[in-house]
């Protein structure tokens, strides 16, 4: 007869397995593994990770949503800084890129591995809608703030874009030394800045 498991118990074997499960994800991609691969790498039985989950796409939809959910939580943690709307959007930048470089595998499940109908997987979808908004929320304090001026929605995507770019091109190693992540990233945003700050777009233009 099985063991009844405490519900602690079954937590921190989800956590293992999540773990283990996000490793494997990163380093073979979706199709690279079998469940039977991931039990063995845990040391079970081959049938106990269905104990937990249904197939592996619901593995892989709950590894994400816990990695969306700690990326939101740590930009929320940068949000609540004391100060001005910069000082909060410098914490929420450094929020975000302690976390890409923290968990680079949690990083790139996040956003370079995508997976069938994810609409079915509500935790998933409600993690990526939270940290979907803590992406917009600086820039809104920074509208609200006069600091900037247009769409924060639209200007929340454009320096994400922007962000993530350069986290992806450093991940990979393509950064060279004189124009390093800092460099890069601290130039995209003042030019980016610059375009959207309120003084700046109502200057006249010089027609000749």
């Amino acid at each position: 007869m099985p063991k009844v498991l405490t519900e602690a118990e079954v937590a921190g074997f989800r956590d293992r397995l999540c773990e283990a499960a996000t490793r494997m994800f990163a380093a073979r991609g979706r199709e690279a593994f079998t469940m039977r691969e991931l039990a063995s790498e845990l040391g079970v039985s081959a049938m106990t990770p269905y104990r937990y989950f249904r197939d592996k796409d619901e593995i892989l939809a709950a590894v994400r949503a816990r990695a969306f959910t700690r990326f939101a939580e740590a930009l929320e943690a940068g949000m609540a800084t004391p100060g001005d709307a910069l000082t909060k959007a410098a914490a929420v930048f450094e929020a975000y890129v302690g976390f890409a470089f923290g968990e680079p595998a949690s990083y790139r499940l996040m956003f370079d591995l995508s997976q069938p109908n994810e609409d079915d997987y509500p935790e998933l979808v409600e993690a990526t809608k939270r940290a979907r908004a803590t992406m917009t929320d600086y820039v809104r304090a920074l509208v609200e703030a006069g600091v900037l001026e247009g769409d924060p929605d639209l200007m929340g995507y454009v320096f994400w874009a922007s962000l993530h770019g350069a986290v992806v091109l450093q991940l990979a190693g393509k950064l060279p030394p004189q124009y390093d992540f800092r460099t890069i990233t601290l130039e995209s945003f003042r030019a980016l800045s610059q375009s959207y700050r309120r003084d700046f777009r109502k200057q006249p233009t010089n027609s000749g």
